[in-house]
């Protein structure tokens, strides 16, 4: 399912390096944390949210019935994980 969500958000993002995902399984859940440079929030969320609110719906739908459901959030990377070679100097 993680290879979804990359393939769905990296056909929107434009800074595909500076893509991350963070899983975290839980008793119920699969929660997966996309985290996006600022550039390119608005391309993978989509106006009114509609893209983000479409890959959440091709996820739900392609998760079996008897397994973990899968929650996809995602977040702007902040100026702490900024990753150490864009710090300025």
């Amino acid at each position: 399912m993680l290879e979804l969500i990359k393939y769905i958000v990296g056909q929107f993002a434009e800074d595909k390096e500076n893509v991350s995902y963070e899983v975290e399984e839980t008793e119920d859940a699969i929660n997966v944390t996309v985290v996006l440079s600022d550039s390119d929030m608005g391309k993978v969320i989509g106006k009114q949210g509609k893209i983000a609110k479409a890959l959440r719906t091709l996820v739900r739908a392609a998760t079996p019935k008897d397994s973990k459901k899968y929650n996809v959030e995602i977040k702007e990377r902040s100026a702490q994980t900024e990753q150490p070679e864009k710090s300025a100097e």
